[in-house]
């Protein structure tokens, strides 16, 4: 109804969007005279439905919003600015930002408008692949049905060879049978053989009779040894005629389509790893058509299962994180590249073997018997270096009088007493000696308490002399089992087992090494961690808590292997 008439009330007939009311065509007219602002109002038919004119705020409803917030690109009013989610963004006034959107707006249409042109050219470009992708469809789609219609016709001529082969076998098996039936119904009474025999009999000529006896007498006796070992003709079976058709339906499960121009991606050794889990990234040998996605295929190398299990894995990026895999064991790991339909084929596979026990997490502790004057530790507490020279020069004196440095020890911050665990680290390829080993907490004292400065070498935990009465004393002195290291090389220690043969102790130092402690059994071993191959085991005595222990001498420097993990990409919303 008119909300200005006087009663009774008229129907409305307009609405004023900007009064907020309804009128009928009298009133219309009173309130909006022609030629006055009030005749530019918006108005629509009769409705109750009337827009505010004020924009209020969503969060604030008694508020209306006066400024606009830059980061969040919305109108806010001042007390989302105060103590609201606004309080720390950078906001303007409503004018500046009505001016700067309507610029920014104004030159976007213009910008389009003068590019109308670009556009025409481009439908136009667009209708021409609309027509070449029809076109390709139907000659990719021919092109696939040639395919499967070769594969049809071999199968056709696989399966007629096969049915031709079994009709043959079938005659030849009938035949033979047939043969063999007709032969022994000629056994019975009266009836072949047996009746022939019966009218020989009957020969009353003694010279008849033995001329035509002698070759009945070789049948009959060939019929009874058939008799005491009857065995049929021919098999009834078919067995040979089985067709195996396993190892095809792999293969055309596998059927994809396959793209010349996309090339295959391969597995990057070096970048790909195995220590607590696995790291595998590979990249393109060129530029040229990148893929979209990737399927990476993985499995375990079981000489007891004939045909290997693949897990798959589909990827967006060009490395994966891997969890979950067995100890002491190799896994294959190969790679392709889809973009769009199209597939590359499978990359070379690469192997890679997991630890010999599940890794044993620690770094180098700080505290216990840390000597902060010879050895520096990075804050991470990942790497330790020896301060060549320092004692040397301290003590330039008695250098002169024949003074030999000792090693200067660290330890892991964390022990264990029971399992089988596995550790990994670098040594520097420059570093003078190294020793690397497990220390148990009886013997921590016997480590950390010995002399720093003696004047005779053969009192010295380690010298450098070579001779074999320098060896077993060093070997039975050592307060924990270990190995050395140094000038690029793996030194076996001298045992009673090992060869006399200094050479054949001495092997090429691995980039990265392992040792594998085993307390239930006693043992410790030494391994190139690239590989997992064990260089050198002996026995330990287990009985306190066991630490993984490192000496240092000369300028050297061990970096622990950090574990595996999986890095994601950061995205800012406010950069979409």
């Amino acid at each position: 109804m008119c909300d200005f008439c006087k009663p009774p009330p008229q129907e409305s007939t307009k609405s004023c969007m900007d009064c907020s009311a309804s009128y009928c065509n009298e009133c219309f007219k009173i309130h909006h005279p022609w030629g006055t602002v009030k005749a530019q109002h918006e108005y629509v038919g009769p409705t109750t439905n009337f827009r505010p004119k004020i924009l209020m705020c969503p969060e604030h409803e008694m508020e209306r919003v006066n400024m606009y917030c830059e980061i969040c690109r919305r109108p806010v009013c001042h007390l989302c600015k105060l103590g609201g989610c606004h309080a720390n963004h950078r906001v303007t006034t409503m004018s500046t930002a009505y001016k700067t959107l309507k610029e920014k707006l104004s030159k976007g249409i213009e910008y389009l408008i003068s590019k109308e042109s670009q556009v025409k050219a481009h439908i136009t470009q667009l209708d021409l692949l609309l027509k070449e992708t029809e076109f390709n469809s139907e000659r990719a789609k021919q092109e696939a049905f040639q395919s499967f219609e070769k594969l049809s016709h071999i199968l056709e001529e696989k399966k007629f060879a096969a049915l031709r082969a079994i009709d043959a076998s079938k005659n030849l098996k009938l035949e033979k049978l047939q043969a063999q039936a007709e032969e022994y119904q000629g056994l019975l009474e009266n009836n072949g053989l047996v009746g022939y025999a019966q009218e020989v009999l009957k020969e009353t000529d003694p010279s008849c009779f033995v001329q035509t006896a002698k070759q009945l007498h070789v049948r009959i006796q060939k019929a009874t040894e058939s008799l005491k070992c009857f065995r049929p003709a021919a098999e009834s079976t078919f067995e040979d005629f089985v067709v195996d058709i396993a190892k095809q339906e792999l293969v055309l499960g596998d059927l994809t389509f396959h793209s010349n121009g996309l090339e295959i991606p391969e597995i990057n050794e070096l970048q790909s790893r195995m220590y607590n889990k696995a790291l595998i990234s590979w990249e393109w040998p060129g530029k040229r058509d990148a893929a979209d996605t990737y399927v990476l295929e993985y499995h375990k190398l079981n000489r007891e299962e004939e045909s290997a299990v693949w897990q798959e894995i589909d990827v967006c990026s060009k490395s994966k994180v891997i969890s979950d895999l067995d100890n002491d064991s190799s896994y294959a790991f190969r790679v392709r590249g889809y973009k769009g339909s199209i597939c590359s084929a499978w990359s070379r596979e690469v192997i890679l073997h997991t630890s010999p026990a599940p890794v044993f997490s620690f770094l180098f502790d700080d505290k216990c018997g840390y000597n902060s004057e010879h050895l520096l530790l990075n804050p991470r507490r990942t790497s330790v270096e020896s301060r060549a020279g320092f004692s040397l020069l301290l003590g330039s004196e008695r250098v002169q009088a024949g003074c030999y440095t000792t090693l200067d020890y660290i330890i892991g911050d964390t022990g264990v007493t029971k399992g089988k665990h596995f550790w990994a680290f670098h040594v520097e390829p420059y570093s003078y000696l190294v020793k690397v080993g497990v220390v148990s907490s009886n013997k921590m004292q016997k480590l950390f308490h010995n002399t720093h400065d003696v004047i005779s070498p053969r009192y010295e935990q380690d010298s450098g002399h070579d001779s074999g009465s320098e060896d077993a004393f060093f070997d039975s002195s050592q307060p924990f089992p270990l190995v050395t290291l140094g000038m690029k090389k793996f030194f076996i220690p001298t045992t009673p087992a090992a060869s006399k043969d200094a050479a054949s102790r001495i092997l090429p130092l691995p980039s990265c090494l392992g040792i594998c402690l085993d307390c239930d059994k006693g043992k410790v071993g030494f391994y190139d961690a690239g590989s997992m191959k064990c260089l050198y085991e002996c026995k330990v005595d287990c009985s306190g808590m066991m630490y993984p222990a490192f000496a240092l001498m000369g300028g050297a420097a061990v970096h622990l292997e950090e574990p595996v993990t999986a890095k994601y990409g950061e995205y800012d919303d406010n950069d979409i």
